[in-house]
């Protein structure tokens, strides 16, 4: 076939196919807004409520399984309580450990009359030995980088909550690291157990932290050990998958390599392909503690403590100078955090590089750092006096944040209280009226056919039976609350996303300045965005909407600009050669050949909207994260597990579909590997 015959196919294909394909989503948007205006009489009751006498009664008898599982509940030579109590108390025990060392020290006694044995490692001495560990790593920008955070912390008064909130991330992240490695390990030797994991892991990403919490708390007890078990059940999944991926990847002249030298399996494991992967596994390691950090907050409600008690009750007394100070604590921490993991990443190939003298001038550098740390730690065991930080010496920009709010709200309250207003009235009313007009079987069947649509019948039923059990359990309205929120956040986060991602693609700087924003706005915890919303804005959806818009953003603008820097630059020629002006080399070439990695940033965003949505529970939303907040507040397990499985599954829906088309994309684009 000729050039011409391929790219101007004849006539009736270049009219035909349009319209095939446009008919379809037509019909469905018509016969959409047709159900949405027909009067209540003109279906059936059930078909608009879910009937109460089909509903399954799942949070009781999950709550009754908990309860028998810890009362009655035996494993021979001891009961499940007791088999959770231990390991609630090793937990205990390593988390004591932790935080004795970086900010509680060790004590004789209570209260005024207590006398400390040992004192935690003073802040001088820390920032010395972490500064000393961050140049073995990563050299001298990360030594002073990591030297100019710490030196933050202590400056504006936040060492004691940041040591505490260290110690339990030092710990989760440990755990979490160690444990989804060997998860992982386990899966890429038996396929039928990774098979088995892959749903498990996505709900454990996709469900809000506050359903693990009540679980967690039934199980271990109040207190640390609780809000530990519960962050490393979030962070460990990304752990598992990359070091899934990592051990695959590594080529396999090096597995044949083991086997002609006479390894055993566990030496070609861990002597060999661990090694070989520690660069990737290194990426997991960082999520791991990322997610963490992201924890704190949430897990201070159940005893964690430090910086996350710091912001919650800031929270609940709409202090905003001190939550931002303590949410800006954390986030110079998870900077600090994952400047060091991202160093450790990409030593094996600087060390390969690096000369012996270099290397062993470093190694003499590191080691007469950490002797004059441990040195300072024993001075302060002597004079004490000499291991806290002089008050004097503290800042505190507290004051000048709750004042610009507050001036803020003075001089444009009615501008505010206008784009509010005008917010609710022509855009999130009219699409919650709109969602909880729907009837369920409607939406259930749309669901299926897009799943038949992009992935086939497999993906039709899957994703037909997780939609169904949202009204299966009687939360069918809560969801669709759920769903318009998210929607419109994740709308409103796509329109603004994708023109950034587009603008600073190939604009190296305006790239530093957006990735340095977006970065800020990932590490800032979920509840810092609430604070001076609320104080502008009141509670309410609007409030809701801005915080979740300013969490999710960050992926949509990142995949894009990632999608728009992968098109090949032969065909950026190609369209040049041909005349295509600016306009059409994006809307031709860029964008349409991006589209698969933008639609993986959506679905990244859809995954933080729900995220935070469940955190906008305490400014007074009604949907699934108000469901389940509620629950941990009346200590309902099962009301809890169940709406965070639907929050689960509301994303793994979209999760699926989303993938789906991506990949169809791919291979109609080409880009398939």
């Amino acid at each position: 076939m000729s050039v011409a015959a391929a790219t101007h196919p004849p006539a009736a294909t270049r009219t035909g196919v349009p319209l095939l394909r446009f008919a379809v989503p037509l019909a469905l948007v018509l016969v959409t807004a047709v159900l949405v205006s027909l009067p209540t009489s003109a279906l059936p009751a059930w078909a608009w409520k879910y009937p109460l006498a089909w509903q399954a009664p799942l949070p009781a008898w999950i709550s009754a399984f908990m309860k028998w599982l810890m009362e009655t509940a035996s494993l021979g030579l001891f009961t499940v309580r007791d088999l959770t109590r231990g390991v609630a108390s090793a937990l205990d025990a390593v988390l004591f450990v932790a935080k004795a060392v970086l900010a509680t020290g060790v004590a004789q006694g209570a209260g005024a009359s207590a006398t400390t044995l040992v004192p935690p490692i003073p802040w001088f001495a820390m920032i010395l030995a972490s500064s000393a560990a961050a140049y073995a790593v990563g050299g001298r920008r990360l030594a002073l980088g990591m030297a100019a955070g710490l030196l933050y912390l202590a400056v504006f008064g936040q060492w004691a909550s940041a040591m505490i909130t260290l110690a339990s991330v030092l710990v989760a992240s440990v755990i979490g690291a160690a444990g989804g490695l060997l998860i992982g390990l386990a899966c890429v030797r038996w396929r039928t157990l990774e098979r088995l994991m892959s749903p498990l892991l996505d709900m454990a990403q996709t469900m809000p932290v506050f359903a693990y919490l009540l679980p967690m708390l039934i199980l271990f007890g109040f207190g640390p050990a609780s809000a530990m078990v519960a962050t490393v059940i979030y962070a460990l999944p990304p752990m598992v998958r990359v070091t899934i991926v990592a051990i695959r990847a590594v080529p396999e002249e090096i597995r044949e390599l083991g086997v002609m030298s006479g390894c055993t399996r566990r030496q070609i494991t861990w002597k060999m392909l661990v090694p070989s992967a520690l660069p990737a596994l290194m990426v997991g390691v960082n999520q791991v503690i990322m997610l963490s950090l992201n924890v704190v907050i949430i897990a201070s409600m159940i005893g964690a403590g430090g910086l996350g008690w710091d912001v919650l009750a800031a929270l609940r007394r709409l202090d905003i100078g001190g939550g931002l100070e303590a949410g800006l604590a954390i986030t110079v921490l998870a900077v600090l955090l994952d400047r060091f993991a991202q160093a450790m990443a990409q030593r094996t190939e600087r060390v390969a590089k690096e000369d012996v003298a270099g290397a062993a001038g470093r190694r003499l550098a590191v080691r007469v750092a950490l002797v004059w740390a441990l040195g300072l730690w024993i001075a302060a065991a002597v004079w004490p006096e000499i291991a806290l930080y002089p008050n004097d010496w503290k800042l505190s920009t507290a004051p000048y944040w709750s004042q610009l709010v507050s001036w803020i709200n003075v001089n444009f309250f009615s501008v505010l209280d206008a784009i509010r207003t005008a917010a609710l009235l022509n855009v999130l009313t009219p699409v919650k009226r709109f969602m909880l007009a729907l009837p369920w079987p409607w939406v259930v069947a749309l669901v299926m056919l897009a799943g038949w649509r992009l992935g086939g019948l497999r993906l039709a039923l899957t994703t037909g039976a997780m939609t169904l059990f949202l009204a299966v359990v009687g939360l069918w309205q809560t969801s669709m609350l759920t769903v318009y929120l998210c929607g419109v956040a994740v709308l409103i986060s796509v329109v603004i996303g994708v023109p950034i991602g587009v603008a600073a693609a190939n604009r190296p700087r305006l790239w530093r300045v957006v990735e340095a924003v977006i970065d800020t706005l990932q590490t800032l915890p979920a509840f810092i965005y609430l604070i001076p919303i609320v104080m502008l804005f009141r509670v309410g959806d609007f409030t809701a909407l801005i915080a979740i818009v300013l969490y999710a953003v960050a992926p949509a603008i990142r995949y894009t600009a990632h999608g728009v820097r992968r098109v090949p630059a032969t065909l950026i020629e190609a369209g040049q050669m041909t005349g295509c002006s600016r306009r059409q080399l994006l809307t031709r070439i860029r964008l349409p050949l991006a589209t698969p990695d933008i639609l993986l940033g959506l679905n990244q965003t859809i995954m933080l909207a729900l995220s935070m949505l469940v955190i906008t529970a305490l400014v007074g939303t009604r949907d699934l994260g108000q469901e389940t907040y509620m629950a941990l507040s009346k200590a309902d397990v099962g009301r809890g597990l169940v709406a965070g499985v639907c929050v689960a599954f509301i994303g793994m829906v979209a999760d699926r579909l989303i993938s789906a088309a991506a990949e169809r994309l791919r291979r109609r684009t080409g880009l398939a590997a």
